[in-house]
């Protein structure tokens, strides 16, 4: 029982734990409509794209939050913008704000005399300086998130499944999509200080993935993504500090595990349910025809 409850001990792997519970719940309604309408490329873009907002701030000695947003602003606009370019399409506008936005940042960040210290900072984060004010800062994009997510849920569901009956219902969903790049982007822009850039992707794609085959509804797989990302990183947490490994890779890497085990399992119960229906209807195979009175 020592060896589950040790590393919590320690106030600072408190804190880790409380940010990583607080990412995996912003992540949660974000990632579950990333997954849902596979904007997954979408999303590692997204992620990236933060370079130069948060390399001009590094440079200059400004708040890294604040280059963040402006970042993911600026990346927001451009995808909506080119996403509306009639002979582009959007993987090819995105793909072009990844590589220029990347490239820009890596030029700004190399300006820096702690290049190498900046980048790595910036793309795999840091889960175990988690502070009380960046808690703080987690629990107002939660409720920030939340509120998004109940505004819009109805004008996000229709434009995952169905964007011309979104138009027709008059839910606008190009205001809905940017609505939903914006929402995206919040939860990027909380995590990467947490988790990284590189790593964010873990909590934002990985639970919702691993939920789908087990709940029943969106808000379902949030909820089931919420809790699935919050037991990553207890279990993250404590396997990095029995094993020395890197925290946040850690969380990630056992997202991403819980993802091939859910599917796994789900593959799984539908052998086992089919074998089933197939052994009924060998043994009454007059049960599934329809009788003629």
């Amino acid at each position: 029982m020592e060896w589950l409850t040790a590393p919590f001990e320690a106030a600072f792997v408190q804190r880790a734990l409380w940010g990583g519970i607080l990412v995996s719940a912003i992540c949660a309604p974000a990632g579950t409509w990333v997954v849902l309408r596979g904007m997954a490329f979408l999303g590692d873009a997204m992620s990236h794209g933060l370079l130069p907002g948060v390399a001009i701030a590094a440079l200059f000695g400004g708040n890294l939050l604040v280059g963040a947003v402006a970042s993911a602003a600026v990346m927001t606009a451009g995808v909506t913008v080119l996403g509306r370019a009639p002979r582009l399409s959007q993987d090819t506008g995105v793909g072009l704000l990844f590589v220029g936005m990347l490239s820009l940042g890596v030029i700004i960040v190399s300006r820096s005399q702690s290049f190498a210290v900046d980048l790595t900072g910036f793309l795999f984060g840091d889960v175990l300086a988690v502070r009380e004010g960046d808690l703080l800062l987690l629990a107002v994009a939660l409720v920030a998130a939340l509120a998004v997510t109940a505004l819009g849920h109805r004008a996000f569901l229709a434009l995952a499944f169905d964007p011309r009956k979104a138009r027709t219902l008059g839910l606008r969903p190009r205001l809905a999509h940017a609505v939903l790049l914006g929402l995206l982007g919040l939860a990027i822009v909380a995590s990467f200080h947490i988790v990284g850039t590189l790593l964010v992707l873990g909590l934002l794609i990985a639970p919702p993935a691993a939920a789908l085959p087990w709940a029943r509804g969106v808000r379902g797989v949030m909820a089931l993504a919420a809790l699935l990302g919050a037991a990553a990183t207890f279990a993250g947490l404590l396997l990095s500090w029995h094993l020395e490994t890197a925290a946040g890779a850690t969380v990630s890497a056992l997202a991403v595990a819980l993802f091939f085990l859910s599917h796994a399992g789900s593959a799984l119960r539908h052998r086992r349910l089919r074998r089933h229906h197939d052994a009924i209807e060998h043994k009454h195979p007059e049960g599934s025809l329809r009788r003629i009175p």
